[in-house]
């Protein structure tokens, strides 16, 4: 890995840093190390990277804010890309707004309500970049991207810069084209809003991070929900019916709060956290006959 570092540094992408503590850069802040994390400076730096690291068959990851990842404890022998220099944003009319995939998407909702421009309301608690929440189909309060998404510039894989409409985005709960099509990347991004009155969207805001508070575990560390909910049920409430509330492993705890959170309260490894999500998908599935679906995407487990 060292010399392939070395020659990704001759081709001048971006800033590298090296031997990177995953903890900084997950909202679980636990995991093992990364060999290196890149901030390709534009496209074509982003396509020069790319197109080396898989002609050298060297694994690599786009890396948002890591609101939705669980890393192993190992060392990521790899190259993690991060897009924060994809972070421009443009209001192209009143209620259209072109945003980088490496954009904050609280910020990109806090923005809009100051506009008066109301859709993104769901999105002002959830701690991901654009490109993340394209990725996942973020989603709250019976919205999500899908909404609100008019089309996303992608990278393809074989290198080429195409626009996908949103009837192409196959939007699904928490699902999107770029989830079942791995290779494509998110490079940006057109919202269309509508006009509401900024007070009463400020307003609603507001109220749904009160209720946050009151409702979520967020003075720890965690990934948000664990689990989706399934169908006339909710994660949280099968998980405190089996028991697991409250339950500990190391670090890791399954928060006594919120049962679909488990939660980093004392420097937890990602194992505690992987055991805790394992042991409440099994005794869910054993009890109910339930198979949960995680939300959390897995990375660097054997």
């Amino acid at each position: 890995m060292k010399e392939i570092i070395e020659e990704i540094k001759l081709l001048d992408v971006g800033k590298m840093e090296e031997d990177v503590s995953l903890k900084k850069y997950t909202t679980y802040r636990c995991g093992g190390t990364a060999r290196c994390i890149i901030y390709p400076k534009n496209v074509k730096s982003l396509i020069n990277l790319l197109s080396f690291l898989k002609e050298r068959r060297v694994p690599h990851k786009i890396l948002g804010n890591g609101s939705n990842l669980l890393f192993s404890d190992n060392t990521y022998e790899g190259v993690l890309i991060r897009l924060n220099e994809f972070d421009k944003i443009k209001f192209i009319n009143k209620r259209k707004i072109r945003v980088g995939a490496g954009y904050s998407l609280i910020k990109l909702s806090l923005l809009a309500a100051k506009k008066g421009l109301t859709g993104l309301e769901f999105a002002a608690g959830i701690p991901g970049t654009v490109g993340g929440a394209i990725y996942m189909n973020a989603g709250a309060y019976k919205s999500d991207m899908g909404y609100v998404v008019e089309s996303v510039k992608v990278l393809t894989p074989d290198m080429k810069v195409v626009t996908l409409v949103n009837k192409e985005l196959q939007f699904h709960y928490r699902s999107s084209f770029l989830q079942t099509h791995p290779g494509y990347v998110c490079l940006e991004v057109v919202i269309e809003l509508k006009h509401g009155k900024k007070d009463a969207i400020e307003e609603v805001i507001r109220d749904r991070r009160q209720r946050r508070l009151e409702s979520q575990p967020l003075e720890y560390p965690s990934a948000g929900s664990v689990f989706r909910n399934p169908p006339d049920n909710f994660a949280g409430k099968l998980i405190e019916d089996v028991g697991l509330k409250g339950t500990h492993k190391g670090g890791a705890m399954v928060s006594d709060k919120h049962a679909n959170f488990i939660v980093n309260y004392k420097d937890a490894k990602a194992s505690d956290i992987k055991y805790l999500i394992d042991t409440c998908h099994d005794k869910v599935l054993k009890e109910y006959g339930i198979d949960m679906k995680c939300e959390q995407e897995f990375v660097n487990w054997e």
